[in-house]
């Protein structure tokens, strides 16, 4: 059975995404040098802006986010040590030999947080098969894991062929589900994502830097990952955090297909640039907040209160705020039984008459029913009413 909770998230994600084609109409998105492009407020889960971003692309190195992701999720589950040995495959050792590595050995053990630092610093093809094999056994078995893993985010134009990214038929994404991946990255292991923002790193006596400009360019950038073959062109997943009007708020910018390394990173700096300057992220509810606590026909109690699960952030361009009016939408008549968390009705944030977002609210807990004296009283004024 699927995670109410997960399922919840999905369900608000779903309802931010339509948001970009509404926030073109205040304010134009720059002009960005890349095939595909997307540009998400991770704070509040708004697509700001985008180009073609469910144009399947070739993911190349990019596809280690799912690779970190499942490691970190080892190590989290206790399934996998940072300090465990790991012996290293030929198969690992002698990944495309032309391909960025760490360069491990057969001959010589390698501690779990170095393949981490090999993983994402140095973009190591070899370490990449290295922690599937740590945490699955195998690449297969570990690509299995990986579209998994894809499928419950929600990634719906995604598969993955090995753990690397380098070059195979099966391998495909999206500017938007890589978004979904990287963000997800970013909030279920925030401890381990700050390896993202590591500079550079050496093993085996040789330094290797983080190919990601954009950590030396820009102090509130601290990842992600680059990506680069002859198919896909030059990628970037940029993410950065900066203060805002209600506290810090965190941006995330996917270049898939710019025409050089110079390229990727000036037009994820400009895209970041433009969501921080033009947009303010404020908090409109805390979790467990009731917006309102209408009437509950044949129920135990006569109202229940309504809200959401999490706190609701929105963004909003600058200026904007002051005229964005809530919106409230329920499904009424509300008859008992009414279980907790279900959905109960919607929350439009209209600016100017204009649709900018809608949220779904739900029952912040559950109603049960009334005695049978209660629901055929409740049954005539329905009737009357």
């Amino acid at each position: 059975m699927r995670n109410p909770i997960t399922a919840l998230a999905a369900l608000l994600l779903a309802c931010f995404l339509p948001l970009s084609a509404a926030l073109a109409q205040i304010l134009p998105a720059p002009a960005v040098a890349a095939r595909s492009w997307l540009l998400l407020d991770a704070t509040s889960n708004q697509v700001l802006a985008s180009q073609d971003p469910g144009m399947r692309v070739e993911p190349a190195s990019l596809t280690k986010l799912m690779t970190a992701y499942l490691a970190f999720s080892a190590i989290k589950e206790k399934r996998l040590d940072p300090q465990q040995m790991v012996t290293v495959s030929v198969r690992a050792w002698k990944v495309d030999a032309g391909s960025s590595k760490m360069f491990i050995d057969p001959a010589t053990p390698v501690k779990v947080e170095d393949l981490l630092y090999g993983l994402i610093v140095q973009s190591g093809n070899d370490a990449a098969v290295a922690l599937a094999e740590a945490v699955a056994g195998s690449e297969e078995a570990f690509v299995t894991l990986m579209n998994r893993e894809a499928e419950r985010m929600g990634m719906k134009n995604t598969r993955f062929a090995n753990s690397h990214g380098l070059p195979h038929p099966g391998n495909y994404s999206t500017a938007a589900d890589l978004a979904t991946l990287a963000a997800r990255l970013v909030s279920d292991h925030p401890d381990y994502y700050k390896i993202y923002a590591t500079r550079q790193f050496t093993y085996n006596k040789i330094t290797q830097p983080n190919r990601n400009r954009l950590l030396w360019q820009d102090p509130t950038v601290d990842g992600m990952k680059t990506g680069h073959t002859a198919a896909a062109g030059y990628c970037l997943i940029a993410s950065a955090k900066r203060p805002s009007v209600g506290g810090e708020r965190r941006l995330i910018s996917v270049v898939l297909g710019a025409p050089s390394d110079q390229m990727r990173a000036q037009e994820s700096q400009k895209l970041l640039n433009w969501g921080f300057q033009n947009f303010d992220t404020v908090k409109l509810y805390a979790k467990g907040q009731a917006v309102a606590t209408p009437e509950v026909w044949k129920g135990a109690q006569g109202q229940v209160k309504i809200g959401f699960t999490r706190d609701i952030f929105v963004t909003v361009p600058k200026g904007v705020l002051e005229k964005m009016k809530p919106v409230l939408e329920r499904k009424d008549p509300l008859v008992a039984p009414v279980a907790e968390n279900s959905r109960v009705g919607t929350l439009k944030m209209v600016v100017d008459g204009k649709l900018l977002t809608e949220l779904p609210v739900v029952a912040l807990e559950q109603v049960n029913q009334a005695t049978i004296f209660g629901r055929a009283w409740d049954s005539l004024r329905l009737m009357l009413k």
